[in-house]
């Protein structure tokens, strides 16, 4: 399943759910052959079952569905009845880590299916950190959430179809299903001939043969970079290496912008990824938090060149636990685009820290700030990840 960099890619940017789900159903009502789904999330709101409707229909016109969302997940979004509803029509439906009961709590449940991805009659693919649930379907706010996906066109989608169809295998196998092949041999997937000027690699993170990947991507790139870093990340609270190349970065003059979250919406998580900003100022990093709406996004440009949009957060849940992917493209006009659109999140609706600020903030921030971080670290060290990403006495907190 080896995934390198393939020209002759048609990469499509979606942006949030208003041009992906169009997107989407247009592609499930031309599927002839296959579908394949996965995603943390899966509601029964307006645009759950409108993809549930045209995946019964898929099914029902022959198509094969195989669809399968996360345990924890889509626990309190999609209902049993649209589950029932979904089989009975002939969707293949299965969960990833369906126990998820509190007392029975066991480290390895932390290994979530996080990833977003849809792969059709293995010639088209989406792939993103776009879930099957409305932009709207966030309590307490008007404005939608923030949050993109791309189209896949090319030889790049026979890597988006190995990895879907290996992990089905494999769930169906662990579940003691019927399975064609238990030792995963599955049939050769055809390479989609060229048909456009991106050259893309689909990166995956999983706790076998890719923990690193999707980290590895980003470093190499940021360690490359020499004019600009453009991310934009939910949930940001990176290991040393990570913050390390950044400071670096902006050390030897590259531009380094981060676009995070400024609503609350996890508390403990807030407070710890604020742990760094003091160092990250330090550095000459800018920090904009963006307050207009939930910003759900996880994506970057580097030097107008490469590019990445996924499902992987920058924090230990993404980068230590969770099953991953995004797509990295290296093409100047697509870089250009997203870059284009991630500026203008920021002149909208987002608010830039200002160092002196931060310096001068409360004693009872700072010590919010350092307890959650603490609390965060001496977490995941119990649970055993992230070893070598041990807490710095002076992470930046000062």
């Amino acid at each position: 399943m080896a995934r390198r960099f393939q020209p002759g890619n048609r990469v499509t940017l979606l942006r949030n759910g208003t041009e992906y789900f169009p997107a989407l159903l247009a592609a499930l009502a031309a599927a002839e052959r296959a579908i394949y789904l996965e995603c943390y999330i899966f509601a029964a709101d307006a645009s759950g079952l409108r993809v549930a409707q045209a995946l019964g229909a898929a099914a029902a016109r022959g198509v094969q569905v195989h669809v399968l969302v996360d345990g924890w997940g889509a626990k309190n979004f999609l209902s049993p009845y649209l589950i029932d509803q979904l089989r009975s029509g002939g969707v293949q439906f299965a969960k990833y880590r369906p126990e998820v009961a509190p007392w029975q709590f066991r480290t390895r449940r932390l290994r979530r299916l996080h990833r977003k991805l849809v792969c059709i009659d293995d010639a088209l693919a989406f792939v993103g950190g776009i879930n099957i649930i409305d932009d709207m379907n966030t309590p307490g706010h008007v404005p939608p959430r923030v949050d993109f996906a791309v189209r896949v066109e090319g030889p790049v989608v026979a890597a988006v179809a190995q990895t879907m169809q290996y992990l089905w295998a494999l769930i169906q196998f662990a579940q003691m299903r019927e399975v064609q092949d238990m030792f995963f041999q599955l049939p050769p997937v055809r390479t989609p001939p060229r048909i456009g000027e991106q050259t893309a690699k689909l990166v995956i993170r999983d706790n076998l043969r890719n923990r690193r990947e999707i980290e590895q991507a980003y470093l190499t790139a940021i360690h490359s970079a020499r004019s600009e870093i453009l991310i934009a990340n939910a949930y940001f609270l990176p290991g040393v290496r990570f913050r390390r190349a950044i400071v670096a970065a902006a050390e030897r003059g590259v531009r380094v912008t981060l676009l995070l979250q400024g609503r609350v919406e996890y508390v403990l998580l807030r407070y710890a990824s604020r742990a760094l900003y003091g160092q990250l100022l330090a550095a000459g990093v800018e920090i904009q938090e963006h307050h207009k709406s939930f910003l759900h996004a996880k994506v970057a440009v580097i030097d107008r060149r490469w590019s990445t949009v996924g499902s992987s957060n920058i924090d230990p849940f993404s980068l230590l636990m969770s099953r991953e992917a995004n797509i990295v493209v290296r093409h100047a006009g697509f870089a250009d685009q997203l870059r284009n659109e991630v500026r203008n999140i920021i002149a909208t609706g987002a608010r830039r820290v200002i160092p002196d600020d931060w310096k001068n903030r409360s004693a009872l921030h700072k010590a919010a700030v350092w307890v959650a971080y603490g609390f965060v670290r001496f977490t995941m060290g119990v649970l055993g990840y992230g070893a070598e990403d041990r807490l710095h006495r002076r992470a930046g907190a000062e």
